[in-house]
């Protein structure tokens, strides 16, 4: 649907047929760890993010999740491998 509260004109994922469902009633501008995503759109010369009506909220457990200006580690995305089952599998072979 269409945003009718802070971006006006603009498809919103939060807006339902009652108005905004986000828990504060309208998104919140973006903060300086946001400067340079690619999912951050301008709207009365304020930042906001487009996939999260919070941005903050994203950055307080280390990085953002949907951030496109971050470069990850290899060894950060790799899955952790649980000694105990690689040395029994280690046994089989």
């Amino acid at each position: 649907m269409i945003c009718q509260t802070i971006r006006k004109g603009s498809e919103c994922f939060l807006m339902k047929a009652n108005g905004c469902s986000f828990a504060d009633g309208s998104c919140k501008p973006i903060i300086d760890k946001c400067e340079g995503c690619a999912r951050v759109t301008v709207v009365d010369e304020k930042s906001y993010c487009l996939s999260y009506p919070d941005p903050a909220s994203r950055w307080l457990n280390g990085t953002c999740t949907m951030a496109t200006h971050i470069k990850r580690d290899v060894e950060q995305i790799k899955k952790k491998i649980n000694p105990l089952k690689a040395s029994k599998k280690g046994i089989r072979s």
